[in-house]
Order: C-alpha cells, then structure tokens, then sequence
C-alpha cells in the first residue's frame, strides 16, 4: 500500500488537519489536538519551515497580546482524483483544501483494457503535472479490492479481471496511486465538504452503471473485501430483464431500459424505491445524487426519490444533489489521497 504521510510526525498531521479548516492560533492548537503549547510551537515552526503553514493576521482575545493566525497555505502541495466511467475517464487537479483547480477529460474506446487505461492515465496526467504533486486517487468501477489496489471483473468491462491497477499505474506515472470504487470516492467528497453534518448518509451514483457510497456513523463502509455499494446489482423484478452482471431484475439494468427509451418517471421511480430501500435498511438521513443521469435531469430525479420516501415526521431524510457536479468522483479519488497527506485512515 502506497505510503503517503510525508509529514514527519502524528503531531504534524494533526496540526496541520486542524489548520485546513480554517485560520488557528497556536493556543486554540493547543486546545484542540490535546499537544503542550511547546510541542505546538515546534511542528508550527516546521509546517511554516516546509510551506505549508503561514502566520496570516491576528485575532483580538481581550485583554492582552492579539494572537497570530495560522493560514493552510492550500496550494502549496497538489493532489490529481481520476474518475473512469466506462466511457471517459476525468482528471481533475485539487489543492491541500480539496479545491479544484483545473481538469482534463477524454473518451474512453468501447470495453477498454488495462495497457490502453493506463496509457491515457497518464496522457492526462502529465498535462496537469506539478513539481507540487503528491500522488494519484483512482475512482473506478467495481468490484475492486481498495486494500490490495486489485480491480477484480468490473461489469461492462470484459478484458479486466483480477488487474493490480495500482501497481501498474505506480509504476507508469512514477506516483504513489490509492484506488476505490468511484462511489466510495464520491462519498469521501461530500464528507469532506460537509463533515460533521454528515455522518449516516448514501450516495447514490447513476452514471452508465448504478452504485452506492455509504458513510455509516462518520466512516465510509467498504465491507470485509471492500466491496460494499454494488447495490445496482439488487434484484427487485424476479422476471426482469437480463443485467450485465448476469443476474436478472437488477436495479440497474431496470433504470438502463426506462432511461433508454425515454421514459423518464419510471427511470426516477426505480431509483426512488431503491433508495427508499436503503433508508429503511440502513436508518440514514442523508441521500445524495450524483451521476450524469441526475445531472442532466436533477428536478426529475429529487422527485422521483423524494415521492418514495417514508412520509413519517419522525422519519426525516435530507435528499440532494451534489454541488460538485461531474467532479464528485475524481475530487474525492483526490480527497482520499490527500486523508493518507493529513495521516487519517482511508
């Protein structure tokens, strides 16, 4: 597993993840991360000394000395999130914050395979490189095995099976690389974006498959081979049509068919009763919907959800759709990244 905390220390991380949340001074450090005043005003003096931290104003506390603020200076190091949809695969650029600040996208040829993904990984990340990067987050289809970097026989995509993308890409961009299922990615983004708001919530991806992120009690859920999400692949027409995944009735191959011809109410319907599902099984407050499907029709979809879900007052479930837009999954590829960067787990 690649080894991304470049920081000299446990303290180090710690002070400087407190500082992305905004400007600090040294005592409110102090308080926060349990460290003697001493210790903080050594790793500050480190983090200033490496660039990543810089003394920015000072905030008046009363009677006595105003003290300085700590600024994160954000783009001081870079991280690179790659999404692969089955189609296109989308880079984007992010700063310390997670901010994105440039991306490219490309086509991907019809059922891909691992040399020819890896090559135009690497066409695209050489256009965004930077002396300040730190590594590469992947996003990609599953199943996969996030511990091992392994992607196992993705659906929709025959010439994978049992790939260690991980290491291949490693060794061909010359970076640390971590890999997981796009929707984990997708979900680490919106926990960093609304941290402790969030805490028992899916993401529901509807992209050209149909997967689920979910963050159980403040963490993402993998399951024991990390495979946790495949949810598309539920069966709830026992005489439906043929999935991809070679079962029948699926939820996915269901919205694939009322999305292909057109029938929008019924493509939103399915989706509604699937998450409506999840709530019931999983006892969330928080749903969100993200995906080139919700995209291009996100009034349709937040209703067609919303209309399925429990009416009880004691029941209440917050449904949106992802302010990141069509940067959810490679923001959070680069977001998981950058949590090895601030020493938390994945």
């Amino acid at each position: 597993m690649a080894n991304l905390r470049f920081l000299r220390g446990y303290n180090d991380a710690v002070v400087l993840g407190l500082a992305r949340s905004g400007a600090v001074t040294r005592v409110e450090l102090a308080d926060r991360s349990g460290l003697t005043p001493q210790a903080v005003s050594k790793v500050v003096s480190r983090l200033i000394g490496d660039g990543l931290l810089v003394e920015s104003g000072t905030r008046n506390v009363g009677v006595g000395k105003p003290r300085t603020l700590l600024k994160l200076v954000a783009d001081s190091r870079l991280a690179l999130g790659a999404q692969v949809e089955r189609d296109e695969l989308r880079v984007v650029l992010t700063d310390l914050a997670g901010t994105v600040l440039d991306r490219a996208v490309a086509p991907l040829p019809r059922d891909f395979d691992p040399p020819t993904f890896v090559e135009e990984l690497n066409r695209l990340v050489d256009g965004l490189r930077s002396d300040r990067l730190l590594g590469v987050g992947i996003g990609f289809v599953g199943p996969l095995d996030h511990r091992t970097g392994v992607v196992h026989y993705p659906t929709g995509l025959t010439a994978w099976h049992d790939v260690p993308l991980r290491a291949l890409a490693e060794q061909r961009l010359g970076l640390p690389v971590v890999l997981d299922k796009d929707t984990n990615t997708a979900v680490v983004a919106e926990a960093w974006r609304r941290g402790e708001e969030l805490r028992d919530a899916v993401l529901v991806l509807v992209g050209t498959g149909l997967g689920v992120g979910m963050l159980l009690d403040g963490r993402v859920h993998r399951g024991v081979r990390t495979n946790a999400g495949e949810y598309g692949h539920t069966t709830i027409q026992l005489d439906g049509p043929p999935c991809v995944c070679g079962r029948s009735g699926c939820i996915e191959a269901l919205h694939n068919l009322a999305a292909a011809r057109g029938d929008l109410v019924e493509a939103t319907s399915i989706v509604g009763v699937a998450v409506a599902d999840l709530v019931q099984l999983l006892d969330i407050d928080h749903v969100v919907l993200a995906g080139r499907a919700v995209l291009a029709e996100p009034t349709a979809y937040l209703d067609g959800v919303r209309a399925r879900l429990p009416k009880d007052e004691w029941l209440p479930v917050d449904v949106s759709i992802t302010p990141l837009g069509d940067d959810v999954v490679a923001a959070g590829a680069a977001m998981l990244l950058l949590s090895e960067f601030y020493g938390r787990p994945r």
